[in-house]
């Protein structure tokens, strides 16, 4: 369905959690089967796009560690397809709110005076507390919570300092968990607090390992998806737990 030049449509920035269909939120699917343009990312499973087979499918990059389509381009290409259109999608993996570049997008499309609406997904830190049955926060354990990431865009600096929380998540992980170790360790943290990985989180490949903080200052290995890290004494096992040993995911100790 075309709009007029002079009435843009609207673009709705949707959260399709960490990956599972069904994990996606009723608002979101009614919206992904209304669409006339999904723009998506990379980590959007084709599962999810099952939901939307009318709507234009543009894919839009962001995955560590390989080309990507620049946030600038995904900018104009929002704000060029509500001018043509009356219901665009910006897709995008767990919550747009979180490590999701939704100012930039929420930014050039009020810029542009186009209506924009924001619904939110499962971020992954959520969804692997759930998949691990390990809560985030324990009484008498943790009582702060903190999300991280240590990837930078170019010509930022590096994060070198980690948050001091109970609890910490390091989203997208996988290549930066040695580093990430090491300065827990330096910053004073046991070398036997707990951590618990999780790769593919809510996908039939996922994957989880559990582990101490010395063990992940030697990496994990190979990874093939998006990997969550979670850190602290909350993640200690409960007596009768039982957990996935997924030793694939394991480092080969340097």
């Amino acid at each position: 369905m075309n709009n007029s030049p002079s009435l843009p449509g609207k673009v709705y920035l949707i959260g399709a959690g960490p990956g599972a269909q069904d994990l996606m939120t009723l608002r979101g699917a009614r919206l992904l089967a209304q669409a006339d343009v999904v723009l998506h990312d990379a980590l959007v499973t084709e599962e999810m796009l099952e939901l939307c087979p009318q709507a234009q499918k543009i894919l839009v990059g962001k995955r560590c560690g390989q080309l990507s389509t620049a946030q600038a381009f995904i900018n104009k290409q929002l704000v060029d397809n509500a001018r043509k259109h009356a219901l665009v999608v910006r897709l995008k993996g767990g919550d747009p709110m979180l490590f999701g570049r939704a100012d930039e997008e929420l930014r050039a499309l009020e810029e542009s005076g186009i209506a924009v609406e924001v619904v939110p997904g499962i971020t992954t830190a959520l969804a692997a507390a759930a998949a691990t049955q390990q809560p985030l926060t324990k009484r008498g354990v943790s009582r702060s919570v903190a999300f991280f990431t240590s990837s930078t865009a170019p010509g930022e600096p590096d994060q070198t300092r980690i948050p001091d929380c109970d609890t910490l998540v390091q989203y997208m992980g996988g290549r930066e968990a040695i580093a990430t170790a090491q300065r827990l360790l330096a910053q004073g943290r046991r070398t036997d607090t707990p951590v618990v990985v999780i790769e593919n989180c809510s996908r039939p490949d996922q994957r989880i390992v559990r582990l101490t903080l010395s063990a992940l200052a030697h990496g994990l290995g190979d990874t093939h998806g998006p990997v969550l890290v979670m850190l602290g004494d909350a993640m200690a096992e409960r007596a009768h737990q039982a957990i996935e040993k997924a030793a694939p995911i394991l480092a080969r100790h340097a």
